[in-house]
């Protein structure tokens, strides 16, 4: 398999700013007893095939990174590089991959795989449903 790196300059890498942005409106999702709940309609930029997402704060216990695949399928993984714990990680647009921010570029799979890089583990992956309008996605 060849790894595509994401095209980042030296700062975004050392600094570790993330590629993927946060929801526009915030009013689109929410966390309570252990499910976050993402409205379709209103997180927009998870409206075409190939597009991430990631969500932290509020009172989310952990930071997740929801990225569409397309024909419904979403996957929902633990926004955390298992090499540098700190780090997000970033979709790499055209692939079935996702990224560390950082200088090292550890790779995943989108199953949570670990496929490239320092990184020591796998990430972790959360379960994933959809209910009408709403993703569901299981924290615990």
């Amino acid at each position: 398999m060849t790894i595509k790196f994401l095209q980042r300059n030296i700062f975004q890498r050392l600094l570790g700013i993330s590629a993927t942005n946060v929801p526009h409106n915030e009013s689109g999702w929410n966390y309570d007893s252990g499910q976050l709940t993402i409205n379709l309609e209103k997180i927009t930029e998870l409206s075409h095939p190939g597009t991430a997402v990631r969500f932290e704060g509020k009172n989310l216990p952990k930071r997740i990174l929801v990225v569409f695949e397309g024909e419904g399928q979403y996957r929902a993984i633990h926004n955390r590089c298992s090499h540098l714990g700190h780090r997000r990680l970033d979709y790499v647009p055209g692939t079935q991959t996702v990224q560390c921010c950082s200088v090292n570029k550890s790779t995943y799979s989108l199953t949570g795989e670990k496929i490239y890089g320092p990184a020591p583990e796998p990430v972790r992956t959360y379960p994933v449903e959809i209910c009408g309008k709403d993703l569901h996605i299981k924290i615990d």
